[in-house]
């Protein structure tokens, strides 16, 4: 599968972004809808034509992939929490994780989702891929549905668990042994509780029982042959990680190259924890540090400023691929940006800046209207208002379309090292470097600056601002007067012709090398394309950290077969050092991307 970093995610909550079919809004409990808007613990109407409907919107965004929040069939009615009612609007209270929820489907036998071929999910996927566009579910495997408040006389149940209808086990009844029973989370400091007991009283998934795991790959496995093209995991700080070690390479077996990022609630590279989750679980995840970094500084106005932000990319070398990152300004679980104290004009500087880090960025839907209540600061449920505007023309929608077409076409920006140019707390500067392709982004929260910059991987010649078209000079790798208006972005992008796409495109990484000056490495091997072992035509890796190179190329006359290869670095005196150990093996496919990913022995 083609690689998420050329991608901008769009994320929607299915229930808040567009109703296309009223007839569905009351499910199966009239009392859980509230067709006023009012009620923010209810649903409002939202449903999965509705997001087939606004493709061609987010296409036109710039965003080619769209995360959506669980589709599973949910918990029905309303959960009685602290004395009221709420309903499982959000996804995450599933009950039947091989049905639809019957909110989000016009048809009733759209419903059950693996009984044709021509549900309303297979269309929402066929549609997408006839536009290139790529579908992001939102999974659990954690927990199923908290105790539920049923209709009158009914007795409430907690974590009943259906197989496509059938009954398979509750946790009142868990003849299965498939839930925990450890109670609520008393001290989030025990690893080994937040791992096995309760969040917020959601039945808790017992993953040491082989029928459980093998029961929820399974599901998953039938939801990527459905056309689903990548994973988000909820609550993954809340599983062993040898639970996800397996989970993930089982998916990987069933779908090679599968992207698959967690939500490590608040992690990133200030959580060891969650860098160890990282670099050892075989996805990536949610980078909160970043977030919280340009909320404090571009939001709230910390003294710190932007070296907060640059702190955090300082640190990108804790991640084995700090490449699969997930960037983000605000999510469902924290208040919008404009809530937090940003003016628009600071919130799109936070959306130009994820666009052209390193990372995959993701915008939160609504975010390009400037959707937002601050109703209680914003906070759950606040940060989840329907969808109100789809204009085409706000500043923010145009930013965010003109910055994806430049992660689209610039590979720097897309993988490239990124080198800080200039940093005080109200001005940053940074470029992202490639093979050649670069990309400038400046920032400024402060008042009107003048200012230059040197030492530029850009050739000379005159530039365009991507953001204001209007144009520079860079010369002998400087750039010279540069005047930047109060709360504002500058973007220039050099990116040198693509090649058409091989059948086949292995990128090759490297964590575990630090290079010393005039230290270069490179990858030889036993074929044609790394030089049938002649060190002299080997593949030259980039350095993009402290702890990763990383090289790009093309296959053709080895696809399809097993190749031998090994890292070797040249010094600045011509001497070669080679990595201590055999050569690696691998059976190549006959196309696609494929990752091949070491550490320097």
């Amino acid at each position: 599968m083609r690689p998420f970093n050329d991608s901008v995610i769009y994320f929607a909550v299915v229930d808040r972004f567009f109703n296309s079919d009223p007839s569905n809004d009351n499910g199966r409990n009239a009392e859980a809808f509230d067709a006023s808007h009012t009620d923010w613990y209810k649903y409002w109407g939202g449903d999965l034509a509705g997001i087939m409907a606004k493709l061609d919107y987010i296409k036109e965004l710039g965003c080619s992939s769209v995360w959506l929040t669980p589709l599973f069939d949910q918990a029905d009615g309303l959960v009685d929490v602290e004395g009221r009612g709420i309903a499982a609007y959000h996804g995450y209270w599933a009950k039947d994780f091989k049905r639809l929820d019957e909110h989000l489907v016009s048809a009733p036998e759209d419903i059950r989702v693996f009984a044709s071929d021509d549900t309303i999910l297979d269309r929402l996927t066929n549609t997408m891929h006839k536009k290139d566009m790529r579908l992001v579910l939102d999974i659990v495997c954690n927990h199923s549905s908290p105790s539920q408040r049923v209709d009158a006389g009914g007795t409430p149940e907690k974590g009943a668990l259906y197989d496509d209808g059938k009954l398979l086990t509750s946790y009142d009844n868990d003849t299965l042994g498939w839930y925990h029973r450890g109670g609520g989370v008393s001290d989030w400091n025990n690893k080994a509780q937040v791992e096995t007991n309760e969040l917020c009283g959601l039945a808790d998934f017992n993953e040491s029982h082989i029928g459980y795991r093998t029961y929820i790959k399974d599901v998953m496995k039938l939801w990527l042959d459905k056309g689903v093209d990548a994973f988000r995991v909820d609550t993954v700080k809340h599983m062993p990680n040898w639970f996800w070690q397996e989970f993930v390479s089982d998916m990987l077996l069933h779908r090679p190259g599968l992207f698959i990022f967690g939500e490590w609630f608040m992690g990133g590279c200030n959580d060891e924890l969650s860098v160890n989750f990282a670099n050892r679980s075989g996805m990536g995840i949610l980078d909160f540090s970043l977030q919280r970094a340009l909320e404090d500084c571009l939001a709230r106005g910390a003294d710190g400023g932007f070296g907060l932000v640059d702190g955090v990319f300082g640190k990108d070398a804790l991640f084995e691929d700090s490449r699969h990152l997930v960037t983000f300004i605000d999510n469902h679980d924290m208040p919008r940006f404009m809530s937090t104290g940003a003016t628009a004009a600071r919130m799109e500087m936070a959306l130009a800046l994820i666009l052209v880090c390193r990372g995959i960025p993701c915008v939160y839907y609504g975010t390009e209207q400037y959707l937002h209540n601050d109703t209680n600061g914003g906070a759950d449920p606040y940060n989840r208002p329907m969808m109100e505007s789809w204009d085409t023309g706000t500043p923010a929608f145009r930013l965010i379309k003109k910055l994806a077409k430049v992660r689209r076409e610039n590979v720097a920006v897309q993988h490239g090292s990124q080198r800080t140019k200039l940093l005080t707390p109200d001005v940053y500067a940074f470029t992202r470097v490639f093979g050649g392709s670069c990309c400038l982004a400046v920032f400024n929260r402060g008042p009107e600056t003048s200012l230059g910059l040197e030492a530029l991987e850009l050739p000379d010649g005159v530039y365009k601002d991507v953001l204001s078209d209007r144009a520079v000079t860079v010369k002998d790798g400087r750039l010279d007067n540069l005047v930047l208006p109060q709360d504002t972005s500058f973007v220039v992008s050099y990116s040198q012709p693509l090649l058409p796409p091989a059948g086949l495109e292995l990128t090759f990484l490297l964590n575990g090398f630090k290079s010393s000056y005039g230290q270069n490495v490179k990858v030889t091997g036993n074929c044609p394309e790394l030089g049938g072992w002649d060190v002299k035509k080997a593949v030259p890796l980039e350095y993009i950290n402290d702890n990763l190179w990383l090289g790009d190329l093309a296959i053709k006359a080895s696809a399809g077969r097993t190749i031998a290869y090994k890292f070797v670095v040249t010094n600045a005196d011509g001497t070669v050092r080679y990595e201590d150990r055999p050569a690696h093996f691998r059976l190549l496919p006959d196309d696609g991307f494929v990752d091949l990913h070491h550490s320097w022995s």
